[in-house]
């Protein structure tokens, strides 16, 4: 069982009990509910035909920033050099439910 999400212009591939990065989402009450749903998958090969009110829904074991990642602009025989560090924002999810067509599944 798991749904294909999209949110922070990404897409994941979720299941009840996983746990994940995705940009940084506020969050009321550290529970986070994800409305924009792609495909929702009950058994291996199947998907389900109408996703009218699917949703999924996980709790936030924290947030940060990853790792730093540098930038640097270089053009030759031009004496121009830039150097620039970038530090994203994260939350860390754990999904607990997929929700569809009255259908719940649970971690």
């Amino acid at each position: 069982m798991y749904a294909v999400i999209r949110t922070g212009g990404k897409q994941y591939r979720v299941a009840p009990g996983d746990v994940l990065k995705i940009e940084k989402v506020a969050a009321e009450n550290d529970v986070v509910e994800f409305s924009d749903i792609l495909a929702i998958s009950g058994e291996a090969g199947k998907f389900e035909s109408s996703l009218e009110g699917a949703k999924v829904t996980g709790t936030v074991l924290g947030q940060g920033r990853g790792d730093k990642i540098l930038v640097f602009k270089f053009k030759r025989k031009k004496q121009y050099k830039r150097m620039q560090g970038h530090r994203q924002a994260f939350t860390e999810v754990k999904i607990n439910e997929v929700l569809v067509n009255g259908k719940s599944f649970k971690a």
